[in-house]
């Protein structure tokens, strides 16, 4: 049984709970920064509140070896589009700056592999080693979420021990919230999104990425970027994957790049002034999309032990849990026949 306390920003999202999930396995005691109506085990240890408000910081870091601070606004639309700025921005600086006042082992700071690409085209894989800047960066979750990580790399060069990870798309069981990736996959399921834009991507398994978390933290140089990705893919390739995962029919007709950004720009107009709902093709997320995102995580399998499950087994896993959620509106063949 570990004595070691550990506090995870963020604990009730996505990747957040399979980190918490793993850290209580491995017997370490897991407190746990979220918002009110966030839902938490009740094995963990709960401080309600925000990452932007430095006294809520200040007592959930009291008596902590460890911080993860994954806490974020993970969607490209935002009716508020400060709302980035404050939680994923200004909130990382508030989590750095009480960090600071403390005694810690590790700061675990998690990015996002968005950040890593730009906006022209590229020849090769983008590994850990990427430098890109502000006005490369797509939308105002990108733009928040690059300020964010150039602070934790400050706060490394000023003597905070962090080690940084960017996730690519985290696949797999328990995506309460529906984050985009999970938001594609069941929007073609369900034939919400009849045609798609062929571009490419990088996935990994989300419980991998949550392992990769507690990797970086026991093997992670201070001060370095550690990308959390596994298998480069098409979208036309995942599609005849769910395809046959489901055996569903999936879309077959692509549209140019064009095309998605006009009905982008349409979707997100309509969204802001009209039903002040998330669109179903965010801008950011066309612009992203413009050339393939792939990745090279060699460094993370070399230097801490990335795990490379495989994604088509994480894809199976995902579609089991949201029929098991009964967010799948159609009946799947293939399950009928088990």
């Amino acid at each position: 049984m570990s004595n070691r306390r550990s506090l995870v920003t963020g604990g009730g999202g996505f990747i957040g709970s399979h980190l918490v999930r793993q850290l209580l396995e491995q017997g370490e005691t897991v407190r746990v920064l979220e918002l009110p109506e966030v839902d938490l085990p009740s094995t963990v240890e709960v401080v309600r509140g925000s990452v932007c408000d430095a006294d809520v910081v200040r007592r959930a870091l009291k008596g902590v070896q460890r911080l993860y601070h994954l806490a974020a606004n993970p969607n490209l639309w935002a009716r508020d589009k400060g709302d980035f700025r404050r939680v994923n921005y200004e909130g990382t600086c508030t989590v750095l700056q009480e960090a600071a006042r403390m005694d810690l082992e590790v700061v675990v700071h998690t990015s996002t592999e968005s950040i890593l690409t730009g906006n022209t085209r590229r020849t090769q894989l983008v590994d850990a080693a990427a430098q890109r800047i502000f006005d490369e960066m797509p939308g105002p979750y990108c733009r928040s979420k690059f300020l964010a990580e150039q602070a934790a790399f400050d706060a490394a060069k000023s003597g905070l021990p962090v080690v940084i990870v960017a996730p690519t798309l985290p696949i797999g069981p328990g995506d309460y919230k529906v984050t985009p990736p999970t938001r594609m996959i069941l929007d073609f399921i369900n034939v919400k999104t009849p045609a798609y834009l062929d571009c490419g991507f990088n996935l990994i398994d989300v419980r991998d990425v949550a392992k990769g978390h507690i990797l970086a933290a026991d093997h992670g140089r201070l001060g370095e970027r550690y990308i959390l990705g596994n298998e480069n893919i098409t979208l036309g390739d995942l599609l005849l994957q769910i395809e046959e995962v489901t055996g569903l029919a999936m879309p077959k007709t692509q549209i140019p790049y064009w095309l998605a950004l006009t009905a982008g720009a349409v979707s997100e107009f309509v969204a802001d002034y009209v039903t002040h709902r998330s669109p179903r093709a965010p801008l950011t997320g066309v612009r992203l999309a413009r050339y393939p995102m792939y990745f090279d995580s060699s460094k993370a399998v070399k230097e801490i032990g990335l795990p490379q499950n495989p994604v088509r087994q994480a894809l199976a896993d995902e579609i089991e849990w949201l029929g098991s959620r009964g967010l799948i509106t159609r009946v799947l063949p293939l399950q009928q026949q088990v």
